[in-house]
Order: structure tokens, then sequence, then C-alpha cells
């Protein structure tokens, strides 16, 4: 029989579609409704910004404060020294601890524009487990937390055992990651109470160890909860664009760079983005996403609108929209493209068409802008490229140029 919540939260999870699993569904939601409860996700400091593909548990915490419960972004800072192995081919490369500090440092901006930090009883607190990692007597930890992790039973989650069952290396040091992530987990309960651990659905293994563990030393009754790993309907990964990852931070992606991501997104997949990303009714999503044609790029653009308001803030998202407006309907140029400067000597060396194609983000590779244009789908200044070997030089520059791939990518290039 289906358990049907009773709290605001669960709620929200399952009508959104944000809920991949949880270790004891009916007891989280009966202590949600007693009171306050906290909950964190943890984020290593591998990169300046977060993307995309963070966005869906940080819009999990976001419903978690609407529905009156205290979310905890913990940092990182000591388990980045170490790197996640889950479901990676190889280790990931080892940061000193100013890079892990630096990363931090831009991670934290995101986090502000959709949590409310402070000293309520709902309020955000963000935490660093370096605080409580980094002073780890080894023998200690040894003895009073390793002595509860069963080898056999780490060698059988599936993060582990596929990259064993590929024959790839799994260093020791990976290897000690599940067990400080199950550690924090009882430090954050220890130190705040925390009762629930959420993740994406690759966590599940770390999640149901740290619950182990609490109960161990700690006699705790803690919870855990992932979300579904998400691809888009034809099948990529989200976050991912033929450019790389969609950054957060505007100064690692612009807004309309981020604003036209959303855009573009495929028909089959505005609905179910609207319910996650956005904070539209239900109701109002499943009537946009059910939208045919034409009408449903009307969709689209809300969802970008709604997107983009939430991460870099109303202003931006109406300047993408008509920078988007003005090249689109218009064939304007618009101020707000994203745009390669080229500098004095570079010109008078002179760039291949193909070549400004690559350098402004358009194209891959050489290889891929000549493809580009040999199937028609490269433009400067709105009309077709047919020489890839076609050089632009200082005398092309006197006003900006537009490039444009396929019909929704476009750039600026000027001169400096």
């Amino acid at each position: 029989m289906t358990y049907t919540p009773k709290s605001d939260f669960i709620l929200t999870m399952q009508e959104r579609g944000f809920l991949a699993d949880c270790t004891d569904l009916q007891g989280l939601d009966e202590a949600l409704i007693k009171g306050v409860v906290p909950a964190y996700i943890g984020y290593d400091a591998t990169a300046k910004s977060l993307h995309v593909g963070h966005l869906l548990n940080i819009m999990v915490l976001r419903w978690f404060q609407k529905t009156g419960h205290k979310p905890i972004t913990l940092m990182g800072g000591g388990t980045t020294k170490v790197g996640d192995p889950s479901f990676r081919s190889e280790e990931r490369p080892l940061l000193d601890a100013a890079a892990i500090d630096s990363n931090i440092n831009g991670m934290q901006q995101v986090f502000a524009k959709y949590l409310t930090y402070g000293d309520g009883p709902a309020d955000a607190i963000m935490l660093n487990n370096a605080e409580w990692l980094d002073g780890l007597n080894y023998l200690d930890f040894l003895r009073d937390v390793g002595r509860h992790f069963s080898v056999n039973r780490m060698l059988s989650f599936e993060s582990v055992k596929s990259r064993l069952d590929r024959e790839q290396s799994l260093s020791f040091l990976e290897f000690n990651y599940m067990i400080l992530q199950a550690y924090d987990f009882v430090e954050i309960y220890r130190r705040h109470g925390c009762l629930l651990q959420m993740g994406g659905s690759d966590q599940w293994g770390n999640i149901v160890n740290g619950i182990d563990l609490a109960r161990r030393i700690a006699d705790a009754e803690i919870f855990g909860l992932t979300t579904p790993l998400l691809t888009t309907s034809d099948g990529r990964k989200m976050g991912k664009s033929q450019g790389g990852a969609i950054w957060l931070n505007a100064d690692m992606l612009s807004p309309y760079e981020f604003w036209q991501f959303w855009r573009n997104t495929t028909d089959a997949d505005v609905g179910r983005f609207l319910k996650l990303y956005t904070e539209l009714p239900v109701a109002e999503c499943d009537r946009l996403g059910a939208l045919q044609g034409s009408e449903i790029n009307a969709a689209k653009i809300i969802l970008a609108n709604e997107v983009t308001t939430l991460c870099h803030g109303p202003e931006a998202a109406q300047t993408a929209e008509a920078t988007a407006r003005d090249v689109f309907e218009k064939g304007g140029l618009g101020e707000d493209l994203p745009t390669l400067t080229l500098d004095h000597d570079e010109l008078a060396e002179g760039l291949s068409v193909a070549q400004l194609f690559v350098r402004a983000g358009l194209a891959k590779s050489g290889k891929d802008a000549k493809r580009l244009i040999a199937e028609g789908g490269a433009k400067l200044n709105d009309q077709p490229v047919t020489d890839a070997g076609h050089m632009i030089g200082m005398q092309d520059l006197k006003e900006p140029l537009k490039l444009t791939a396929g019909k929704k990518r476009h750039a600026l290039v000027t001169r400096g």
C-alpha cells in the first residue's frame, strides 16, 4: 500500500518529482510534522562554482526551508582533500587547501540566492567539515569509527563495485571517503541535532553508511532521502551543454547563456523541469508542459525566466529575454550576447572563420567548426558561411560581428 504523507515537505517532494528513495518515509514524515527538522546536503569544493547538476538539490533545500525546516549546507573542506569515488572512472585531481578555500568562496555565492541564512529556528546555516576532519587522530579514528565498517559491505556498494568491475584502480585514499562522509552525519547530528541527510541517488550508499554509524555510536534515529539522477529526454546528463558545464556563478557563465540553456529545453522536458526548477504551482507546470507546437516556446521562455530570476535576479532574466528577442525576432546583435574580444596582434595576423567559432565557444574544435560550416549551420551577421578558411582581420571588425551556430546559439566578436 502506498504511504500518503502528511508533511508539506514530503508532499512537495512527491508532487514535484524530487523523491527517489527514503530510508524510512513514514518515520521521517512523522518527525517533520512534530517540529523543525535540520537536514543537510554536502558539497565538495571541486570547482569555483556549482553547476546546473547541483541545482536540483539546491531546490530541495529551498523547499525544505519554505516548508518550515532548517537547511544545512555542508562545505566539504575536508572531504575534498580525499575525493568522492562514486561512479567515477578515475581519481579526482587533488587540490591544496588554498584552492579548496577559493572554491568554497565561489560556491557560497550561489546558496545565498536560494536560502535565508541566520540564527532563527528555520534559518539556514553553513558548515565546513574541515572543522572536525582536519584535526582527527588517525589511530583513534580507526579504533572508534573504522571498526564499525565492513570492507565486504563497502565493496558491495554499486558506486565502488562498478569501478572495480571495470578493473579501474580505486586508491585507499578514495576508499576512505565513505567513512569520512558517514562520520560527517554523526558530527552534524551531535552538534546541530541534524536528523536528515539528502543527496542524489548516487549517494545512497554513503547516506546509509552514515545512518548505520550514527545508530551504532550515538544511538541516533536519523534518516536519508535521495533525489533522482536526472537525464534529459534525449538521454544527456542534466547540466551539460555543447560548450561544457552550465555554471551558476555569473562570472563563470553569463546570465544570458544560462537563460539560453533553459530556453533551449527539449519540448518533452518542459513540464518536468518547471516542477523541479521553478516554484510555479504544479497544475500550471502541467498546463505549460502540455502545450504543443509553437505554443511550447512560450512555456520555455517562462521556464528560462523563472530559473534565471532565482539564480541571477529578475533584472538579469528580463535583460536576457530582451536580448534573445532582439536576436531571434529582430535579427539585431543584442547587447548581452557572449562576447569574444580580439586584440590588435590577433587581428593583424587574422583568424579563420572556423577559428572564430571555436574561440567563441560555438564549436568544440576546428574539425567541429568545419563540419558545422559544411552542413550549413554557421552564419556570420545572419549570412551563411561557406568557406571555413575565410580570414577575418582588422578591417572586418569596425563593427561587432555576430556568429550563429544552428538556430539558437549566438556570440559576438569585437576588437579590443
